[in-house]
């Protein structure tokens, strides 16, 4: 039923295929790639040049190929964004789960330290690691999972709250078997649809996460190539030169719009009280 109402949603359903499409393409380009996304030859000769058949997104300013540079591009931010969400899902959901399933001093204790992680802005919370710890793949995987997590702690920690007096809880409980076994087996599934969507948010806020610091200069550092640094080195040849950051703002707009779309379509088809109707 709920894969139905999804196929249903055309616009979520398209954005579904365009984000296989990119993910695709990232794991793929070593082999789509026509040139060295890094190397450097002859730059008075390459540099600057248009988009074109050789160079269908055009060259930058060191005669760098930014169609293989957007290609590898895409293999840093899909993989920090997606990563980074699994990571602050798995924190979150586990963390929550528990405070929700023991209640009392447990859940209240736990949720004041999320309250007090909350209480830090992400952004500057972002800066602040960012600036301690030298900016990698993992180490922004690792950061961005760091400021997501309490947020989907809390949000698991209310689905748990009404799960837990169900039946099957009850049972489980009567049972004997252990709280782990619990809130592994029976909790955590029973919380997973909502999950979904708050997940493909998560992956759209964390990818733009990356491409703004990377953009400031503070995330993955030239001549390794994501979307946001390369965004970033067209900023000042704009008007000569619109295509170094017209393409990888371009292909960073679509992502964040078809990750969002795709949670709300998610939302649509998980949610029971929503009409059974085709969408446009």
């Amino acid at each position: 039923m709920s894969v139905r109402r999804f196929r249903a949603n055309r616009l979520a359903l398209w954005s579904l295929y365009v984000i296989g499409i990119l993910v695709l393409a990232a794991l793929l380009a070593p082999l789509l790639a026509p040139h060295d996304p890094i190397g450097i030859g002859d730059v008075m000769a390459t540099r600057f040049q248009s988009p074109s058949w050789a160079h269908p997104f055009g060259t930058d300013e060191f005669g760098r190929d930014l169609f293989s540079r957007a290609l590898f591009g895409a293999r840093v931010s899909l993989s920090v964004g997606i990563l980074a969400m699994l990571l602050a899902t798995t924190i979150g959901s586990l963390y929550g789960a528990v405070s929700g399933f023991f209640g009392g001093i447990v859940d209240g204790v736990m949720m004041r330290i999320v309250d007090v992680w909350i209480a830090f802005p992400a952004f500057y919370l972002m800066l602040l690691l960012v600036g301690v710890f030298e900016a990698s793949v993992p180490i922004l995987i690792l950061i961005l999972a760091l400021t997501a997590w309490p947020a989907t702690a809390r949000f698991i920690r209310g689905e748990i709250l009404s799960l837990r007096e169900r039946d099957y809880v009850e049972a489980a409980r009567a049972m004997g078997l252990p709280a782990h076994r619990i809130i592994l087996r029976h909790l955590i599934p029973g919380a997973l649809s909502p999950v979904l969507v708050t997940g493909a948010l998560a992956v759209a806020g964390m990818i733009g996460a990356e491409a703004g610091l990377s953009f400031l200069g503070l995330g993955i550092s030239p001549p390794t190539p994501s979307w946001g640094n390369m965004v970033a080195a067209g900023k000042d040849t704009l008007a000569g030169a619109w295509w170094i950051s017209f393409f990888p703002g371009a292909l960073l707009t679509i992502t964040l719009i078809a990750f969002s779309l795709v949670a709300d379509g998610l939302r649509d088809a998980l949610d029971p009280k929503a009409p059974d109707q085709k969408f446009v």
